[in-house]
């Protein structure tokens, strides 16, 4: 027995190395959903040079990038957590798997709302100056001032941790901290906040989302519930449960129709409808057909949901004989139609059984014993499709594919190219869709057009030059641009890479940006349990800011340099004189604009404070004028009262004697007497 053991220990161990490299190489169960673009909102996806205009319902995953423009904003939504972006402000994915969502903020505001999070997931977010880390639901505030080099942290509720260069802070509720550099050693306390416009929009969403009626329904993790309420109706249904009709589409309607299709690593060709609450039916959950009508039936509220790119089954093979005729030549299709409640959702790329399980569990009551024949019968790993036991296979009916109009298709080229799908549809009778042979992977070879959702050149792009940023957990590797994969891609349609094949291509550094990242040493950065001291050390004056920011622009710089050479593949090899040149010229442009602009808004004040001195020396003068010019009418009033004489009294009449009067005054007078009295 002592003999077996070893051999039985090793090879316990190399099944648990193996399924744990295998879990590892598989997608993560969460994506991000863009939820919201207003104004001009930019995308770049993955390992891309390219900026595209953001769509509405896009998934995003790690190495996705978004720019939002001035008088711009947008939300991303994941399970659990809403992140609005102001303003001028760049965002990047740096990871997000089932444990962290990291962002990169490199500049501009950011406003993020955690619902829930789990005790083995961390939420960051790394700045120039800073790693915010969030281990509990609240809302939170996150201000880059590139300008400036600082960042402002705000917590309205919860409680978030800053971690520098040399020292790490906890940041209670109600409190507030601009920090400048990268050591947190400069900063200020903030006061109380001021609403602006961005914070109403976020509490106005927030508002919707705290009375979202479909949270009742659905579990918490599934992305863009919040949509269902104004666009649809809950019912009860005897068969399938609590379910959800959509009340705003067109006679016909049949689910995957309005949208396109876009090729994302790392789980293929995924679905991104254009119905604003379109993102939570099509990646979980099912949909029926009951009475005529289609409803989508969530999966078990209870259940931490799994997201998929699509929740579909593709139609080929030679007796799917639907094409579309492009001049004298017929082009082939490709059709896909909803998978049913307690349908087994088989991925197109390598999973293992655990997250088979999941993904299916989370979106549909089945049968464990259903699980498991489906898996044993045929799975895909290692992109090759793996029938384990023939003996026992049957065909499986399909109840959406002998629906009228519920198997879409489209030609493979409009299918590649990411063109909307209710534009190109083909039309397919009802013995067309049920001769074609029912796949889990579409055999289309993805182009640049499919990263790109066949979305227009973006018209605005974030600054080419941004700073490093300091993180808390190292991010993953950069990823693969879709160039470096193409070939590989092209050589089996519709399956991704797998990791090991992933690991062996070199992204090519003229088309694959890297973010700096400098993560934070936990040997002598000590864990984050003080606050911040009340009366903050002498902070640093603007020369020495600018000194410290030209610092890190050459370190940036060398960056550059170094990455350049890993890329050519020359350890040592030295950039060239004129490529040294020019990027030192460049950092000293950048280095000149920013100390003009720090004299500008130096001589502004200057010139503001003048102004302002000027108007209250004016005003005083205004003021003294007046009083003088009231004394003076005063005393002008004055001299001329002493000046005039006292009017004369005049003397009274005197009576006329009576023993003057002749004999007719005498008579005058007496009827005047008379006819006084």
């Amino acid at each position: 027995m002592s003999n077996l053991r070893h051999p039985l220990l090793v090879l316990v161990a190399v099944i648990s190395v193996a399924v744990a490299s295998w879990a590892r190489a598989e997608p993560p169960s969460r994506a991000a959903r863009l939820a919201y673009v207003g104004g001009t909102v930019s995308f770049s996806p993955a390992g891309e040079p390219d900026w595209v205009e953001a769509v509405m319902n896009r998934p995003l995953t790690t190495g996705d990038r978004l720019w939002s423009a001035a008088r711009s904003r947008a939300e991303l939504q994941l399970g659990g957590a809403s992140i609005r972006l102001g303003a001028a402000t760049s965002v990047t994915l740096l990871n997000l798997d089932d444990h962290i969502a990291q962002l990169q903020l490199s500049q501009g505001t950011l406003i993020v709302r955690v619902r829930h999070i789990e005790a083995d997931q961390a939420f960051e977010v790394d700045t120039p100056n800073l790693a915010l880390t969030l281990h509990r639901p609240g809302e939170y505030r996150i201000e880059v001032d590139p300008n400036a080099d600082a960042t402002a942290v705000t917590v309205q509720r919860g409680q978030a941790e800053v971690y520098g260069d040399d020292a790490a802070y906890a940041v209670n509720p109600q409190q507030g901290y601009r920090f400048y550099g990268t050591g947190l050693s400069d900063y200020a306390p903030l006061g109380p906040p001021r609403e602006d416009d961005l914070d109403r929009w976020a509490r106005d969403r927030d508002r919707r989302d705290d009375n979202s009626a479909s949270a009742r329904f659905v579990s918490p993790d599934v992305v863009g519930y919040e949509d269902l309420d104004a666009n649809g109706t809950w019912r009860f249904d005897p068969n399938y449960g609590n379910v959800w009709t959509p009340t705003r589409v067109a006679a016909g309607w049949t689910p995957y129709r309005d949208g396109h299709w876009v090729w994302m690593d790392p789980w293929g060709w995924t679905w991104v409808d254009e119905a604003p609450w379109g993102f939570a039916v099509s990646h979980y959950g099912r949909w029926a057909n009951i009475g005529d009508s289609w409803a989508w039936v969530p999966g078990p509220p209870r259940e931490a949901a799994v997201y998929a790119p699509a929740l579909v089954a593709f139609v080929g093979g030679a007796d799917f004989r639907v094409s579309a005729a492009i001049g004298s030549i017929a082009a082939a299709a490709v059709g896909w139609f909803p998978l049913a409640p307690r349908e087994v959702y088989q991925p197109s790329y390598p999973v293992s059984r655990r997250y088979f399980d999941n993904i299916n569990r989370s979106n549909a009551v089945i049968a464990p014993t259903i699980l498991t024949n489906v898996y044993n019968t045929t799975h895909v790993t290692n992109n090759t499709t793996i029938v384990n036991n023939t003996s026992n296979l049957t065909k499986v009916v399909y109840v959406n594919q002998q629906v009228t109009g519920a198997v879409v298709a489209v030609p493979a080229r409009a299918f590649a190219q990411s063109q909307s799908v209710a534009k190109a549809a083909l039309p397919v009778t009802r013995q067309e869709a049920l001769s074609g042979l029912v796949v889990h992977v579409a055999r289309v070879a993805p182009v640049q057009q499919s990263v790109h959702g066949g979305a227009a050149e973006a018209v605005a792009k974030p600054p080419a030059l941004e700073q490093a940023v300091v993180a808390r957990t190292a991010p993953p590797p950069l990823p693969v641009p879709f160039a470096a994969q193409q070939k590989l891609l092209d050589a089996k349609p519709g399956m991704t890479i797998d990791k090991a094949q992933r690991t062996q291509l070199k992204p090519d550094i003229a088309t694959a940006p890297a973010a700096k990242v400098s993560v934070v040493s936990t040997d002598h950065v000590p864990p984050a349990t003080a606050l911040p001291p009340p009366i903050p050390p002498a902070g640093r004056s603007p020369d020495a800011r600018r000194a410290e920011a030209s610092k890190a622009e050459a370190a940036r710089v060398d960056s550059a340099h170094g990455d350049a050479r890993q890329a050519v593949g020359t350890k040592a090899a030295p950039i060239p004189a004129e490529a040294a040149k020019a990027t030192a010229a460049k950092a000293e442009a950048a280095r000149a604009d920013a100390s003009r602009a720090e004299a500008a808004r130096a001589d502004a004040a200057r010139a503001n404070a003048e102004r302002a001195d000027s108007a209250k020396a004016a005003a005083a003068k205004a003021e003294a004028a007046k009083a003088d010019a009231i004394k003076g009418e005063a005393a002008r009033a004055g001299a001329a009262r002493a000046a005039t004489p006292p009017p004369a009294v005049k003397a009274p009449k005197p009576e006329p004697d009576a023993k003057a009067l002749t004999p007719e005054e005498r008579k005058k007078k007496a009827e005047e007497e008379t006819l006084k009295r």
